[in-house]
C-alpha cells in the first residue's frame, strides 16, 4: 500500500509526486499537461478528499483560469484517460490515483466524517470479477469498490 493518508505525512510531497508523474506520462504519450490540467490535478490532490468538478470552479476562477464547467470537465477527462485520477462514483467526485498510468481495479476507503479517502490494493477483488465473467458470461471492463466508515482520527473523536 502507498502512503497512509490517515497518518501524518508531507502532503506537499504527494502533490509534487503526482505532478512529476503527470509530466512523465504526458511526455511518454506525446500529450500536453497544460497549466489548467496541472492545476486541476493539484487541486484534486489538495487534501486527500474527493472533490467534485463544481468544487474546483471557484478556486480556478480565483486564480485567473477559465473556470467554465466544460473546461474543468475536459481537464478531468484528460486526467482520467491518463489514469492520473479516479472517479468515486458514489460521491460524484475525483481523487488522485496512487498508481497512475495504467488501468487497474480500484478500491477506496472513504471516511464518512472527515471525507478523506485512501486508495487500496484491489487485487484480491480480481477473483470476484473473474467469477462473474465465468458464471455470467460477461466481460468486466471496470472495477471500483468503495468502502465507507470512520478513519482512526474520526473514531477517536466520536
Amino acid at each position: 500500500m502507498t502512503q497512509n493518508v490517515y497518518k501524518s505525512h508531507d502532503h506537499h510531497a504527494c502533490i509534487d509526486s503526482a505532478v512529476a508523474e503527470a509530466r512523465r506520462l504526458c511526455d511518454e504519450k506525446g500529450v500536453r499537461l497544460t497549466p489548467v490540467r496541472q492545476r486541476v490535478l493539484e487541486l484534486v490532490w489538495d487534501n486527500h478528499k474527493p472533490v467534485g468538478a463544481y468544487d474546483l470552479l471557484p478556486k480556478l476562477a480565483e486564480e485567473g483560469f477559465n473556470s467554465a464547467p466544460p473546461t474543468v470537465y475536459r481537464a478531468l477527462d484528460f486526467l482520467l484517460d491518463l489514469g492520473l485520477v479516479h472517479r468515486i462514483n458514489s460521491l460524484n467526485a475525483f481523487i488522485g490515483c496512487n498508481h497512475p498510468g495504467h488501468s487497474h481495479p480500484t478500491c477506496f476507503f472513504v471516511c464518512r466524517e472527515c471525507g478523506m479517502a485512501q486508495e487500496l490494493d484491489a487485487t484480491p477483488l480480481n477473483e470476484i470479477a473473474r467469477q462473474a465473467e465465468q458464471q455470467l458470461g460477461v466481460r468486466v471492463e471496470q472495477q471500483m469498490t468503495e468502502l465507507m466508515g470512520l478513519c482512526p482520527r474520526c473514531q477517536k473523536a466520536s
